[in-house]
This record gives C-alpha cells, structure tokens and sequence, in this order.
C-alpha cells in the first residue's frame, strides 16, 4: 500500500479539508469551499431571484473546482511515470503556493479567495482517492456516509470482520473532517483570514510523509 493510501495521512487531508470548509464559509463570505453541492442550490437560488452578483459569487467556485480537477488529471496524466518526483507532490506543492496565497488576501478579495480554496480542494480530492484501499473522498463527507453505512449493514448482515474493517475507516475520516470544521470554525473568528495557512502546514506535514516514503 502506498503511504498515499494510509490512514494517517488521509486523516491529516480530511482534518485540512473540514478546516477549509469552515474557513470558506466563516470568513470568506458564507461560500463552501469544498461542498460544491451547497453552492449550487445557493446559486440558483439567487439567479432566480434575479440577484446575478449574488448568484456569480457561488458560481465562480464551482468553475474553479472544475478547473482544479482538470489540471490534477493533467498533472498526472504527464508525471505519473517520472522517475525524479511524485505526482501527487506536485499536486501538493501547488495547493500549498496557493492556500499560503490565500491567507494575505483581504476580505475585498473574498471571490478570488474561495476560487483559490476552491481550486486546491478540487486537486486533493481528485489526487487523493483512496485510504486503505478504499474510494473515498478527503473533501466531503456525503460518499463517505453512504460508503461507510453501506459496509457498516453489510457487517450485522453477514459478520464479516471486513466489512467492519471498511466501514470503521469511513466514519474516522468523518469524524476527523468534522473535527477539523470545527476547530477552523473556532479559530477563524480568532485568527481571521490567515487561518488558512493551518491548512497549509498541514499539507506541508503530508508532502513531507510521501517524501519520506
């Protein structure tokens, strides 16, 4: 198994992703930066009720994260047989440039600021895709949910310890993202703009793991 697939690391991404959640809607204007689901229905919502501005302001980061998964794709399309560096550091390099970005930018630079989160959360998602062995995603938790439910009724249905195995690393990463949300709710009214660079360390700590390996 490769340490991209470990827990310990995917736990470290899904803490980084709730925390960026938090921070998006907490000081960023009320926009999700990974729950692109969210953004959608408010979107809608305010196009159809001819508030354009206010409807551009959800619409721009799902482009962004559209955007973001396109280049992760393409990032690991051209280096996935390098010999030199990891895919997935590149990923995590430039994800790190723009989360570090992202905490000197004023509140007048809100919209920008949730493409760039938008942008990077979109490339861990895509790159980052499995723990264990299992799909999963560091980002959002609704897959995850039904994922882990899933294995959890197949377990009291047939006993299977695996399926007990499967399900107990789904509800982790749930668990760990809503921790992550929560301390970068909390933190956010006290550190302001510049607590996304908690997310930055993070993923620092994470490039540092594969380097490592």
């Amino acid at each position: 198994m490769q340490k991209s697939e470990s827990f310990r690391l995917s736990a470290l991404l899904s803490f980084s992703g709730g925390l960026q959640d938090a921070y998006t809607y907490n000081v960023r204007g009320s926009v999700f930066a990974n729950a692109q689901t969210g953004n959608v229905v408010l979107m809608s919502q305010n196009f159809m009720m001819g508030q354009w501005g206010k409807g551009l302001h959800y619409l721009l980061p799902l482009i962004s994260f559209a955007a973001g998964v396109f280049l992760a794709e393409r990032i690991e399309s051209r280096f996935k047989r390098s010999p030199k560096i990891h895919w997935r550091q590149i990923v995590l390099l430039v994800e790190i440039i723009m989360l570090l970005v992202v905490g000197f930018l004023p509140a007048s630079f809100n919209v920008i600021a949730n493409m760039l989160v938008s942008f990077a959360c979109a490339m861990q998602v895509q790159t980052f895709r499995k723990v264990h062995g299992y799909g999963y995603a560091s980002t959002m938790c609704i897959g995850n949910l039904r994922s882990g439910t899933e294995s959890l009724s197949k377990f009291m249905r047939t006993k299977e310890k695996a399926a007990l195995f499967k399900s107990l690393h789904f509800f982790g990463i749930i668990v760990i993202f809503a921790i992550g949300a929560g301390i970068g709710g909390v933190l956010s009214g006290q550190l302001g703009i510049g607590t996304i660079w908690i997310s930055s360390m993070i993923l620092i700590a994470v490039a540092l793991m594969m380097i490592r390996e």
